[in-house]
């Protein structure tokens, strides 16, 4: 039996990074991406053992869904165990199959919640504040910052899938990493996007009171001098306390926000 070499490990996670969402579909989602990425692996372990080749392309033909960037230490997991039932015949059919089904479930949601839910706004909310007045700087931070951080970790995480088998699973299931992780990230995330606030969310208010030669100017003269930026934050503050607390959806939340913008300027306080 011809046992992988690094470069073989190597050329099933470029197709993994590739084609992973390719010929996706409603009956095998992921499914046609992941067995295009082991294809190659699998036909040099089986060699003309075409038998066995065929077996081990249906069952990772099967449905398949999950976050593909930390989702990437699945399919390394499945080539490690196909080598090992290939090489000594040790491991089952039934547990290649049953372990991609148990993990596909729980790394969707860590890498959903780490990174599309927390790593991706964070990215987007600084590309926003660089992208202020047209600039095509926002957009490629972003575009270049993904690129060169979750490309690195996807092939990292087949990687270490691929040498570690199942054990890496205890890493990633480990409940204390997964809230340091969390934690750090939602303070960074917080942190950013409070300083996108505070500088993309504009409510100047044009109304001043008159009196003989002296004007005061609402916005100069007292909020400003309370706390700048103080309308901004109240208005952010706002929107968060109906989206997160009310559960309004971000079309209402933009109704609002019109709303108060109507009111404002129909009596001229904006």
């Amino acid at each position: 039996m011809n046992k992988l070499t690094k470069k073989d490990v190597s050329r099933a996670v470029w197709t993994w990074l590739f084609f992973h969402q390719s010929s996706h579909n409603y009956e095998r989602m992921m499914g046609c991406g992941f067995c295009h990425s082991l294809a190659k692996a699998l036909k040099k372990m089986y060699g003309d053992d075409k038998d066995g080749l065929s077996e081990a392309l249906t069952r990772n033909m099967t449905f398949f869904n999950t976050e593909p960037q930390l989702g990437s230490v699945i399919p390394g997991i499945t080539l490690a165990l196909e080598e090992a039932k290939a090489e000594h015949g040790d491991v089952d059919a039934e547990l290649i199959v049953n372990t991609k089904s148990a993990l596909m479930g729980p790394f969707a949601g860590i890498g959903d919640s780490i990174l599309c839910g927390t790593y991706n706004p964070i990215l987007l909310s600084i590309g926003i504040g660089l992208a202020a007045g047209g600039s095509p700087i926002g957009p490629l931070f972003f575009l270049l910052t993904w690129c060169l951080t979750v490309i690195p970790l996807k092939y990292f995480m087949f990687v270490k899938g691929y040498h570690l088998g199942l054990d890496i699973v205890k890493v990633f299931m480990n409940q204390e990493v997964k809230e340091k992780v969390m934690t750090a990230l939602n303070v960074v995330g917080l942190i950013v996007i409070g300083g996108v606030a505070s500088t993309t969310v504009s409510a100047p208010v044009k109304f001043a009171f008159a009196s003989g030669d002296m004007v005061v100017a609402l916005q100069t003269s007292i909020l400003d001098k309370i706390m700048p930026g103080l309308l901004p934050m109240l208005l952010t503050i706002l929107c968060w306390l109906v989206a997160d607390k009310k559960g309004w959806s971000a079309n209402k939340v933009i109704l609002l926000i019109l709303g108060i913008a109507f009111i404002m300027v129909f009596f001229g306080i904006m």
